[in-house]
């Protein structure tokens, strides 16, 4: 727990949530105790906004990885083309509790 602020990621996820709670709770807060509470205000507070962008830098990193390892990517596919009978046999089995609770 201590080596969590040693991680480049957990400091920039942590920077971001930080930027959005301020830009929700606090900054709303402010404007509309001292501002009369009108939204035209808030319009450049957007750019912490686009901040939030920066988090799908993370997707990059997933990429970089499937890239590393095909293999991951095999299985991904595979669990991807079982789902869909997995879904069909669970409502199957929803339909036969359901018959069965009745009767």
């Amino acid at each position: 727990k201590r080596n969590g602020l040693k991680d480049g990621w957990f400091v920039f996820d942590s920077l971001l949530v930080l930027m959005m709670v301020s830009e929700t709770w606090v900054m709303t807060t402010f404007l509309f105790i001292f501002g009369g509470g009108s939204s035209s205000a808030m319009g450049d507070a957007s750019i912490l906004r686009m901040a939030r962008l920066l988090r799908l830098s993370r997707m990059a990193r997933m990429a970089r990885l499937f890239r590393a390892m095909p293999e991951l990517l095999i299985l991904i596919k595979g669990m991807m083309a079982a789902m869909r009978s997995v879904f069909f046999t669970l409502c199957l089995l929803a339909i036969v509790v359901y018959v069965f609770g009745i009767a």
